[in-house]
């Protein structure tokens, strides 16, 4: 596991041994984590020495990779999408696609190497976006990433195919095509996610793509109300599909919260995303109080552990941390929100 810093590190550090032991213990679900995200900076650094592009591409690799070495401090959510080129340029090949999700899938589910030989999570969704380029087509993208989570048993990891809201219609289409396509074929593909720039795309033209996932029987997660530049229109699309679960929903109106009296999607709570992205002032302003205090289920993820520092157990240690350093929860109440994320997976890892 990476080293932690940051909101998690300064909660994790705040615990008593006996305190940790406990959080360690807890079987964790991790079901927001972004493959490319979550690449751990040994790795990202060991690409690094072997790129060799345009002069310019190589700096902005380099510009990046200082700032993930340093710390990346971001002024709103919008500046974390201009981290991801880079990201995208050192994982263009088969080769590197290959060593970044072993590296990934060995940080959330081998044994940390530390005294207590404890895996970050019991079960992980991971998710990531097919990509295309002149090394890959997105069904061998697809299919190396496959190769690699199937390395695992069912009962500990899965695959969430993610469209981006900058994509074109056709370009859905081919994602969530192929999405069906691996589930029918029995590759471990268990839902699609909706991700990408909060201020991109007309999600109403995602609904009939998002509707053919579900009858084909993949579960449904996306990003919703991310940002204040989401309209209540762009949330209503986006619930229309009824999806499974929801990832953020930090800026959700009153209106829709309504709609949860008789349908209530899991959340997909990043508490040090939505801190480091400045989307939330302070844990205390955060709205995993008034999903906990209406019993909505939750889940904790890490997102993406490379920029935002954190882990499955520094997320855990912002629940049960005193304020202000964390939510000061019951271990009770944590070991009651563990369950309530493996309850949420996809693929049902406890049945």
């Amino acid at each position: 596991m990476s080293e932690i810093a940051g909101p998690a590190a300064a909660a994790l550090s705040s615990l008593c041994p006996d305190d940790v032991i406990f959080l360690q213990s807890l079987p964790k679900a991790e079901l927001h984590a972004h493959l490319n995200g979550s690449i751990p900076i040994k790795t990202i650094l060991e690409l690094a020495q072997q790129y060799s592009p345009s002069s310019a591409q190589t700096t902005a690799v380099a510009d990046t990779i200082e700032k993930l070495k340093s710390g990346v401090i971001l002024n709103e959510i919008f500046d974390f999408f201009s981290l991801m080129p880079a990201i995208y340029a050192l994982t263009s090949t088969l080769e590197s696609v290959v060593i970044v999700t072993r590296a990934v899938l060995q940080s959330f589910l081998n044994t940390t190497g530390d005294d207590t030989e404890t895996p970050q999570c019991a079960y992980l969704e991971l998710r990531t976006t097919p990509r295309t380029t002149p090394h890959m087509t997105r069904e061998r993208y697809l299919t190396v990433v496959l190769d690699e989570v199937e390395m695992y048993p069912a009962t500990q990891a899965a695959l969430i195919v993610s469209v981006d809201r900058r994509m074109s219609d056709l370009d859905v289409e081919e994602c969530i095509s192929l999405a069906i396509e691996m589930k029918n074929r029995g590759r471990r593909v268990v839902g699609i996610d909706v991700c990408g720039d909060p201020r991109s795309g007309d999600m109403q033209s995602f609904t009939r793509h998002l509707s053919r996932a579900k009858g084909a029987g993949l579960g449904l997660t996306v990003h919703i109300a991310e940002s204040t530049n989401n309209t209540t229109e762009d949330s209503l699309a986006l619930l229309s599909c009824r999806p499974d679960r929801l990832g953020h929903a930090t800026f959700l109106s009153d209106e829709l919260k309504a709609l949860f009296q008789n349908y209530k999607p899991c959340m997909e709570i990043c508490l040090s995303s939505n801190l480091l992205c400045k989307t939330v002032a302070s844990l205390d302003e955060h709205h995993i109080r008034y999903y906990l205090k209406n019993d909505h289920p939750i889940v904790i993820c890490t997102d993406d552990a490379l920029f935002f520092r954190t882990s499955c157990l520094g997320e855990y240690s912002l629940l049960l941390a005193q304020p202000p350093l964390g939510l000061g929860l019951s271990r009770d109440d944590v070991a009651r929100i563990a369950r309530m994320g493996m309850d949420a997976a996809f693929l049902r890892p406890r049945d």
